[in-house]
């Protein structure tokens, strides 16, 4: 965990697409612990961004990925009751197509989910993944 960092942290998102679904993960671990989200995590010390999302959603989902291009960049900033920054993250979101493999939760998820875009109300998450999901869908159908 990363609790009351000093600096922000980097983590990369990836927006996963097989055919019209979109995968989603059940976070393991905090922050966020129990929430459906996108797979991802921090990047790691000389480790390219792409190196991040493919590695990061082997793990999480046990599957292989082509990463295309950039959708956003989101702060992901949590406080605690006092109002001091418990966990800071500067989110690189990702595209990407999935490649092979069957999706199973492994290393910090709980659960995996191929989801509808069209229909991401059962998994009750962050304002800011369902924006990602739709610009990610966008850049997809335009590209």
């Amino acid at each position: 965990m990363n609790d009351y960092p000093n600096r922000p942290l980097i983590g990369v998102g990836v927006v996963v697409f097989k055919d019209d679904r979109v995968l989603l993960i059940r976070r393991g671990k905090p922050p966020r612990e129990g929430q459906w989200s996108l797979p991802g995590g921090r990047q790691r010390l000389g480790e390219r961004v792409e190196e991040t999302a493919r590695r990061e959603v082997a793990e999480e989902a046990g599957i292989d990925v082509e990463v295309g291009p950039l959708v956003d960049v989101v702060d992901s900033i949590t406080r605690d009751d006092q109002g001091a920054v418990q966990y800071h993250y500067t989110l690189v979101d990702l595209l990407a197509e999935w490649r092979s493999g069957e999706a199973a939760a492994g290393h910090d998820a709980a659960a995996v989910a191929w989801a509808d875009p069209a229909d991401l109300g059962p998994y009750d998450l962050w304002k800011e993944t369902e924006r990602i999901i739709a610009l990610a869908a966008e850049k997809r159908r335009t590209s």
